[in-house]
Parts: C-alpha cells; structure tokens; sequence
C-alpha cells in the first residue's frame, strides 16, 4: 500500500545553519523530524556569505536531512557599515555582546529602531520572495508556508504571499515583537513604535495561525487583539533533539560543578545567587564548589563575579558549536538557569531549558516565581524558580545541593519527565497543524 502524497511545506527563516546561537535550532530541528511525518519542508533563507550572523556554528550542517531542499538568497542590509563604523560585531542577544553603549551605539540604535522598521534584515524579504516567485512560476504548490521570527521582518514575507497567492500562512514568532525586554533600547519615535506595532497587530490577525513558544507568550498576544479566537495561537515550545543526549552524563566526582550555558548578562541578576554561592563555599571548604559558563559573558557580569571572590572558582570557555555545548551539559553536577529581570518576563521560556531538562540535572533557576519556567521545571522535578532577591531560598537550595553531593557526587535526577518536549514530538504536533 502506497503512502499519502507528502504534504508540502515552506519554510522561510533568516537563521539556518552554519548560523549558530539559539536562534537556528528551531527550524532546524523542525525540519530535520517533519520527514517521519509525512511533510515534505522546502527551505528558504539567506546566503551565509552574505548573512549578517551574530555567530556561525559550521557543525549544524550535518543535522540538515540529505533531502531537504535549502534555496539560499542574497540580501541587502546594512551591517557591514555597522561593523565598519563602531568596529563591533553584530549586535545579538538583546544586545548582551555591546557592553555599555557609547554614544555612537546610542545613535546607531536609534537609526535601527526608527529607520529600519521592524528591522534592519527586512532588506532579505525582497530576495526572499523573488525565489518563492521562481518556485511558484514553474507550477510547484505548497501546502502551507512557515515563517519563522526574529527578525520579525520575515512574517512580512508569508503575509505578502498569503496577500498574493492565498497560500495558508503559519506565523511562527520565537520571541515576543514590541515586548522583547530590550525594546525600549531601540528609542523608536512615536511614530515608528506605532508602525511597528500595526505591522504586528496584522501579523497576528491575517496569519491562518500563530505559534509560539510559551503560555504566557499565547497571553501577551492575545491581550493585543482580544476579538482574534484564542484556538488560533498554538503553543509549540522548543524543545530538545534526543539524537544530541546520546552519550552517557559524566558528572564530576572532584568537585560539585554548576553550568551555565548562553548568553549571560547583568541584566540576568544572578548577583544574589552569587553571593550565595561564596557562602556556601566558605561554609564548607571540604566540597570544591565550581562555576563553568559557557559562552557569551558579559563585563558588568564578569565584575560580579570578582566581587563576589569566585574568580578562582570560575572558569570561562567561549562560545564552541552545539554539540560541544551539550558535552559541557552533561559534564556538569547541576545547570544554571537565568530569566532576564525585565518587565514581562514571565513568559520567558528559553530554549536552553528543554536541553537542561534533557540532561537530567537540577536546575537552579533565578527568575520569577510562577513563571513558565517555574511551572515547566516543577511539572519536571528539576527544580524551582529561585526569586531575584530571595538569597535565602537560594542558599538553602545550595545547601541541599552540597549535603547530597557528600552522598553521592552524582546529583542527576533519577526520574524523566520532559519526554514530550523532544523535538520529535513537537514536529509531529506541527505535522498535526498544517494537515489541519
């Protein structure tokens, strides 16, 4: 018996290997389990020797499936005079690899927020749709087409083939638009903060659906348009790719390590947690206490941890490509987990929780309590939200931490319960929505 036609999907995103950062694996690993069920992906994004990426990771080439096609596009934007004028990479992560602004960034910020509307890679969109154009001129159909955001200029591409060729049109926002906590950075005039704002209202409203990754994410935008019906917004978290948790969790046994992995800023306040951590380790000199992080840090964090007293304790690696970043995972005795402390942020959910779930560690999360992190670790067994100020909370959690480590040096969970966060498990669910 012969299977069903595949059903055939686009997939447009700016952020595809070798991009590196958190950024690229959604896509990717949608793309790369959607084959086991039954939905053909064709991919649309930029030429990397034109792509403005805050940081390449070459290694994610090999997770593309061998039949997947990938049609890759020039683009037109404006960072390499970015790069020229402050002699800067380019900004990412709510600008966590800037330190403090100068008055050249202040400027350059403003230029972005206010001349570039939603944002400065909206200079791919034309490429972009010139090869969906080439594609459809030659009789090909798609069943539906996917764009992916940030940058949220993409969800104008699917908007402007809904508009054209009626196309059924999957809206996939990673992140908040005009409530991403660094918002208020980009200093938008009253009249770009509106234009933005109208560009997402209509994204949210023509889209055939709108995923997203959190609770609370499906809240924020539904609070924006009250008369859109909720069963349009579908919450698909990320999640993890069981194919990266093969090896087997190497714990330390000479020392009790806590891993952070990302980007880390200020902006994070784990300063509580830091004086928590010398406490406790002046509190029991016979337990090695150690902090790892694991890519970007940055200055004003780094000056925390000196004040602290936990230089000599703490050891920082660079950024290093996904693979190598869930080794450091599984080598660690517990995972630090950080929400930013910024308005709105109960719905922060970042991917990196689903791959610290999947290597069976305790996690401390700093952030707030009854957030979606909160509720996904506890519904886990792998910890609670430590409030920013509650040292208290954290010293004792600290405490427990290094009495069962005077058991056993082995700290991994004995239970699993994040299953249906695999990546695997989530294609199929978005296998589900474009055969609906």
């Amino acid at each position: 018996m012969s299977l069903p036609h595949p059903l055939r999907l686009l997939v447009i995103t700016y952020y595809w290997p070798p991009s590196g950062g958190a950024g690229v694996q959604r896509c990717l690993k949608f793309v790369k389990h959607l084959g086991h069920f039954n939905v053909e992906a064709t991919v649309i994004t930029v030429d990397p020797t034109q792509a403005s990426y805050p940081v390449r990771d070459e290694s994610l080439l090999a997770e593309v499936p061998p039949g997947v096609r990938v049609i890759r596009t020039g683009t037109t934007e404006p960072f390499e005079s970015y790069k020229k004028l402050t002699g800067r990479a380019v900004p990412y992560g709510g600008f966590a690899n800037e330190g403090k602004p100068g008055l050249l960034q202040q400027a350059l910020r403003f230029v972005r927020g206010n001349l570039f509307v939603p944002d400065p890679r909206r200079g791919w969109n034309r490429h972009a749709l010139a090869a969906v154009e080439k594609l459809l001129a030659t009789g090909e159909q798609f069943d539906a087409v996917l764009t992916s955001s940030p940058p949220h200029s993409t969800q104008l591409i699917g908007q402007e083939l809904q508009r054209r060729h009626g196309l059924r049109w999957l809206a996939d926002l990673r992140d908040p638009w005009t409530d991403i906590y660094y918002y208020k950075d980009l200093h938008h005039t009253p009249l770009a903060a509106w234009l933005d704002a109208r560009y997402e209202r209509r994204v949210l409203s023509q889209a055939d659906a709108v995923l997203v990754t959190s609770p609370e994410t499906k809240r924020l935008f539904l609070a924006k348009l009250p008369e859109l019906p909720a069963a349009k917004f579908h919450v698909l978290p990320n999640g993890y790719d069981e194919s990266d948790f093969r090896q087997s969790s190497q714990p330390p046994r000479d020392c009790l390590r806590i891993t952070h992995t990302g980007t880390i800023t200020e902006l994070y306040h784990i300063n509580r947690l830091l004086e928590a951590v010398a406490a406790c380790a002046a509190a029991h000199p016979d337990v090695p206490l150690r902090l790892r992080f694991v890519g970007q840090v940055s200055n004003e964090l780094r000056s925390q941890i000196a004040r602290a007293g936990l230089l000599p304790i703490t050891e920082f690696i660079a950024f290093v490509p996904h693979d190598k970043s869930v080794e450091y995972l599984l080598e660690a005795s517990a995972l630090l987990m950080a929400i930013p402390d910024v308005p709105r942020n109960f719905g922060i959910l970042p991917g990196k929780v689903f791959e610290y779930l999947a290597a069976n560690k305790p996690i401390l999360c700093i952030g707030p309590a009854g957030s979606d992190a909160d509720h996904l670790l506890q519904e886990c067994g792998a910890g609670q939200a430590l409030p920013y100020e509650n040292t208290a909370l954290m010293r004792d959690t600290l405490e427990a931490m290094v009495a069962r480590w005077h058991i056993n040096p082995n700290l991994d969970l004995p239970a699993v319960s994040h299953t249906r966060y695999s990546r695997r498990a989530l294609a199929g669910q978005l296998a589900k929505l474009v055969n609906e």
